[in-house]
């Protein structure tokens, strides 16, 4: 049985969820899939990031776009910050990412990668921050007051050697309570793009606020391991 904590509720109630959210509290997984852009395909050519977000049945529910321009993008590569924006079916933004730019090394702890999300935007409810580790990926999730709430932990070097690489969510007691998931897309599809798919999987009572940061986090883990700086 899994424990309980104030980002767990047995009913998540509409009133206390932010606008747009709604839809969260129905589901337990999603799929992230990055679009593939011919250009960077064929060219190798750095694009904005464009995701599809969809549910367990394979129906899109969310859309999210990276806002940045050219030259941040080919100077920087997957350092780079950015703000994604995800939409709804309805075009309407419900959830902000945003990653400030920061130095990318294990060998500098003071410049650990950290993700605020919003939503609504402008209103913050959560972060993802870096933990130092020499060799595990690891993060802490924090709410809007800056308190942990729950962990996330990837494998050893798991995005070099592994088609499918599971980071497992755990709660502050190190209960695994669930996980984002790096899917194989098949071998032409890894060399010549950058194109990844992500599936997310989260307990159905997790506070709709942790499931947005949970989306944040992924496109975070996606930018530092699997992202090609072109």
């Amino acid at each position: 049985m899994q424990p309980m904590n104030m980002y767990m509720v047995p009913n998540p109630g509409i009133p206390g969820c932010p606008p747009g959210l709604e839809y969260l509290t129905q589901v337990d997984q999603l799929l992230i899939k990055q679009k593939v852009e011919l250009i960077e395909a064929l060219a190798g050519f750095e694009s904005n990031n464009k995701y599809e977000i969809r549910n367990s049945l394979g129906q899109n529910v969310f859309y999210a776009v990276e806002e940045n321009d050219c030259l941040t993008r080919q100077c920087c590569g997957p350092l780079r910050s950015f703000t994604i924006r995800v939409l709804d079916n309805f075009g309407q933004e419900i959830i902000t990412v945003n990653r400030p730019l920061k130095c990318m090394s294990c060998f500098f702890p003071c410049c650990l990668q950290e993700l605020e999300i919003q939503s609504p935007p402008g209103n913050t409810v959560g972060y993802v921050v870096q933990q130092w580790h020499p060799f595990l990926p690891k993060f802490t999730i924090e709410n809007e007051h800056r308190q942990p709430v729950l962990k996330l932990q990837g494998p050893f070097c798991g995005w070099s050697c592994l088609p499918d690489v599971d980071f497992e969510i755990l709660t502050m007691d190190e209960v695994s309570i669930g996980k984002i998931s790096k899917q194989w897309t098949g071998l032409l599809r890894e060399v010549f793009t950058d194109s990844d798919n992500f599936g997310i999987q989260f307990p159905m009572d997790l506070d709709v606020r942790m499931k947005a940061v949970m989306i944040g986090a992924c496109f975070l883990i996606d930018f530092m391991f699997f992202e090609t700086n072109n």
